[in-house]
């Protein structure tokens, strides 16, 4: 048997997390430190910590707010620019052959960030569904998350 080791990931299953929440960062602009791949007034578009495939991102309003309908219409299309431009940059540099696309509100709606909304981008690649998945309850990320930071920053900064 064959051991994949992430050791990265005991911090989540752990619950050794910083406190507050994750998504409401200080900063402005890009930070490779904490993923923030984009950030303005309104919005942030960073790379998931923990993704479902290569280029896997999170883009949020940057008041931490729980749904769409607590939005401004300003963030609303804030939200939906950012994801039309990011899987216009993720198509580009990384040629994925698809995208999911889904809106989270609440904590029971998959993630574990319980009152801040946010759009996860997750671009699919053939092939990515397989059996370390299914059988192993294993993902395969092939690429580092600061490999992938460092392939998209630049056109997230353009």
């Amino acid at each position: 048997m064959e051991t994949l080791w992430a050791p990265w990931r005991m911090s989540y299953i752990t619950g050794e997390r910083e406190a507050g929440c994750f998504l409401c960062l200080d900063q402005t602009g890009p930070d490779r430190d904490r993923l923030v791949l984009f950030s303005d007034h309104l919005v942030l578009v960073m790379l998931n910590l923990y993704p479902y495939n290569n280029g896997h991102l999170l883009i949020s309003p940057r008041r931490h707010i729980p749904s769409l309908s607590a939005a401004g219409e300003d963030e609303r299309l804030a939200l939906m620019n950012q994801a039309a431009r990011a899987t216009e940059i993720l198509d580009r540099i990384m040629a994925p052959r698809g995208f999911n696309l889904g809106i989270n509100q609440g904590r029971v709606s998959g993630g574990s960030v319980e009152d801040h909304l946010h759009i996860h981008v997750t671009p699919r690649y053939l092939g990515d569904s397989n059996y370390m998945t299914v059988f192993g309850e294993t993902r395969v990320i092939s690429e580092h998350l600061l490999a992938t930071y460092d392939k998209l920053a630049p056109a997230f900064n353009e």
